[in-house]
């Protein structure tokens, strides 16, 4: 007789690692994050609550992990993980850029679980440090990158911090769709990057 295989429990965690992930994603956007609980994940993820309770410590961990793995997959799918198309033209290359971060904040998918960790991380300082580090700041990076380029090849001035030129082009798209102030849509990006590029431009 042919000796039983071991179960591969590694693979197990996998699937429910990602059974978990799928689960407190889904509940977020159809209930909300105030009313998805550990045991709503479990229930919807088919395991046992102390399997989440040993691998993360709260509701806002396992939704950071899967959101952080969701737009992982997402960015890796659309080629972000190489950074900011560079085409030579700037401004073509930001308002593509901002226009799918438009789309991305108008996705429910996307839009619940960044409103729950954006509001968690303001009275959660290691959890919004958290967020922070794993999601924004290695997209930041990509501005300022591209933005350097430019510096560069002289199409912005030399004297222009890229760091706070990429927030002119990120923050007001990110209070327009924080505070619902008013819609959020390609044409106000394009709007968006042609204000910043005339106060950052070498040209005079």
């Amino acid at each position: 007789m042919a000796p039983t295989k071991a179960p591969d429990s590694s693979r197990r965690s996998d699937r429910s690692r990602r059974a978990i992930h799928d689960a407190a994603l889904a509940l977020v956007v159809e209930d909300g994050y105030a009313k998805t609980t550990i045991e709503g994940i479990a229930a919807r993820a088919g395991v046992g609550k102390q399997t989440i309770y040993r691998w993360w410590p709260s509701k806002a961990a396992v939704l950071l992990e899967a959101f952080t793995d969701l737009a992982e997959r997402a960015a890796e799918a659309a080629g972000e993980l190489r950074g900011l198309p560079d085409t030579g033209d700037l401004a073509a290359d930001l308002k593509v850029v901002l226009r799918a971060t438009v789309d991305e904040l108008n996705d429910p998918a996307f839009e619940a679980p960044t409103r729950a960790l954006t509001a968690e991380g303001i009275v959660d300082p290691k959890l919004g440090a958290e967020f922070t580090g794993k999601l924004l700041e290695p997209q930041l990076r990509f501005y300022v990158t591209r933005l350097r380029a430019a510096q560069e090849a002289g199409q912005l001035r030399a004297d222009i911090d890229p760091r706070i030129a990429l927030e002119l082009l990120i923050a007001p798209l990110t209070h327009r769709w924080l505070l619902r102030t008013l819609p959020l849509t390609h044409e106000y990006a394009d709007s968006v990057v042609d204000y910043a590029l005339r106060g950052l431009s070498a040209e005079r």
